[in-house]
């Protein structure tokens, strides 16, 4: 009998993530991974903050929240089994005012509904013990939030596949998807390869190349860039963990932020500006054709007439590090300018549907033989194992069976 042949578009985290659990659940399985660059988690797995988030934002019974708990999960396993350190930090999210102490109950609700262990509501003074150099009226504590090298991670799986008999190939975009039967066929720059199903997990590019299998274009991806500083050597001892502020509930943005890396970085950030092109990790990166694509989507200008005022908002922060360090400097009032340095940036693959709706939850989408990723960013990378699960699961292998989640 021909054995089965599974292709993942994508070799970021949930795309090897994806290809893992393929082999897990059917060893016999020829599945290979084509990744576009040189080199592996080149993009948001590779440029994000390494947080491991524990589920405190996520509407109760969504995706993102009970993919992301069960990532949780996994995540730990799989670090343990790879001898990958992974930092149980503590998160606390500070507010400043009575409105912001509202919208913070609400969080620790959510957060209960979630079964986020450990979270609880802490005064000013309980605040200062947890985090010495911070300030508030109150803030939620996530004891069990994390951070991690999600591109360790990355490289764990990555190994797995291999392991496993999967074939992981770099400088192989997928250009052309047509189907054959019940089959699809990809063309790479090496040439054709034939799958009997096919998941893209594109990042960034999710919805071009699920246009390419005939996918409906709504939503569209819209490319986010978050700027970070770091905090100067000497000033990384005013943050132990996380600090963040109470996020405004209409934006799947958090707000600029305090984290404390693996590698002993403090970022500050992220804002979020408009990118001039799907990779553009500067204001000098513009890409024409992504540029057009962005501006030509009628969902852009719905997002940018309803929200125009907090663009401008960020666009004045990514301008400006005194005006970033005085977001920065709520929470931590030591904080001057001159502690920030510059940093690293990452952009958000964040889908807006053609009404300019910031689509909020995962999306997955089925189109015969192909499953495509269309919004997974953050928490993305802490669902990623859970993510993978959740699509093999509903894969028909043939013969009507699909299987089972773990």
């Amino acid at each position: 009998m021909r054995p089965l042949h599974v292709g993942v578009v994508g070799g970021g985290i949930v795309g090897l993530a994806v290809a893992r659990r393929l082999l897990q659940v059917r060893p016999d399985a020829c599945v290979t991974v084509l990744e576009k660059e040189e080199a592996l988690a080149r993009h948001q797995t590779g440029r994000n903050s390494g947080v491991v988030h524990a589920g405190i934002y996520y509407a109760p019974g969504s995706l993102k929240a009970t993919l992301c708990r069960r990532g949780v999960s996994l995540l730990q396993e799989l670090c343990a089994t790879h001898g990958i350190a992974y930092e149980t930090c503590g998160k606390l999210i500070v507010a400043f005012d009575e409105e912001e102490r509202a919208k913070l109950r609400n969080l620790y609700e959510r957060a209960t509904a979630n079964r986020v262990p450990g979270v609880r509501l802490v005064s000013s003074a309980e605040l200062r013990d947890i985090e010495p150099h911070a300030a508030g009226l109150e803030a939620l504590h996530s004891p069990s939030t994390a951070i991690v090298d999600f591109v360790a991670v990355a490289e764990a799986l990555a190994s797995e596949v291999r392991t496993g008999g999967g074939d992981v190939r770099t400088g192989a975009r997928v250009t052309q998807l047509k189907a054959r039967g019940t089959q699809v066929v990809a063309r790479t720059p090496s040439g054709e390869l034939t799958f009997d199903h096919l998941v893209i997990c594109a990042g960034l590019h999710g919805d071009s190349v699920a246009r390419l299998a005939g996918a409906n274009p709504d939503p569209r991806i819209v490319p986010f860039r978050g700027e970070y500083y770091l905090l100067r050597p000497e000033r990384r001892h005013l943050v132990k963990g996380l600090i963040y502020p109470v996020p405004d509930p209409r934006y799947p943005f958090l707000g600029v932020h305090l984290t404390r890396r693996h590698d002993g970085e403090v970022l500050v950030g992220p804002n979020a500006v408009l990118a001039l092109a799907r990779e553009g990790y500067g204001w000098r990166t513009v890409r024409l054709g992504d540029l057009a694509g962005t501006l030509a989507w009628p969902g852009f200008w719905q997002l940018a007439r309803a929200h125009w005022q907090m663009g401008l908002s960020e666009m004045a922060g990514s301008l400006s590090r005194t005006r970033f360090a005085g977001l920065a400097r709520r929470f931590v009032p030591e904080l001057e300018a001159d502690d920030l340095i510059p940093g690293p940036a990452g952009v958000r693959a964040q889908a807006v549907a053609r009404d300019g709706t910031l689509v909020d939850d995962f999306r997955i989408d089925h189109l015969g033989p192909i499953t495509a990723v269309r919004n997974a960013p953050s928490p993305g990378a802490t669902s990623s194992l859970a993510i993978a699960e959740y699509i093999v699961s509903q894969i028909d292998f043939g013969g009507g069976t699909r299987s089972a989640p773990a």
